[in-house]
């Protein structure tokens, strides 16, 4: 179990397709505080939460509706003292058909429980993906960060990730 990355997985009735376009709607439900094209190959870009989280990331790899690889650039978490982690890893999402629905499994590649972040970084990517990625597919209508000063942060989401 050492060296063991981050999955989480999700079912869902929706087709592979119409998972694909959710996943790379990353302002439907991670934050809408993205800066950047986040549904092409090649592109980069920006994601920040307060000053908590910041990082960079470049879209490394897109087969559609069946594959979208996320490679982070450049990171900074301010409640952590190696400022190493998360840089180099690479954060994958597999869309597969089982039966008759879709699944979806995240792995982010790196993350590991050696990691400071990892806790944090694991209460939050479950989250994300089982709620407000799955809320988003299945509903239309995800769970992101809001852009900041609008609503300001959610605070549930903070409870629920015991960020301070």
């Amino acid at each position: 179990m050492d060296n063991q990355n981050f999955t989480t997985t999700v079912l869902v009735n929706q087709s592979p397709k119409e998972v694909f376009n959710a996943i790379n709607n990353v302002r439907g439900w991670w934050s809408e505080d993205i800066e950047g094209r986040t549904d092409k190959l090649g592109e980069v870009f920006n994601y920040h939460f307060k000053d908590i989280h910041r990082c960079e990331i470049r879209i490394a790899e897109m087969i559609p509706d069946q594959k979208v690889v996320w490679f982070v650039e450049d990171n900074d978490f301010n409640f952590v003292q190696d400022k190493s982690e998360w840089i180099g890893t690479k954060i994958v999402f597999e869309i597969a058909k089982q039966d008759n629905k879709t699944q979806i499994v995240f792995t982010h590649i790196g993350l590991v429980p050696e990691y400071e972040c990892y806790n944090v970084c694991h209460d939050a990517w479950t989250g994300f993906i089982q709620n407000s990625l799955k809320d988003l597919i299945v509903t239309g209508k995800g769970q992101p960060n809001p852009k900041e000063g609008v609503n300001s942060i959610n605070s549930e989401n903070l409870k629920k990730w015991k960020i301070d």
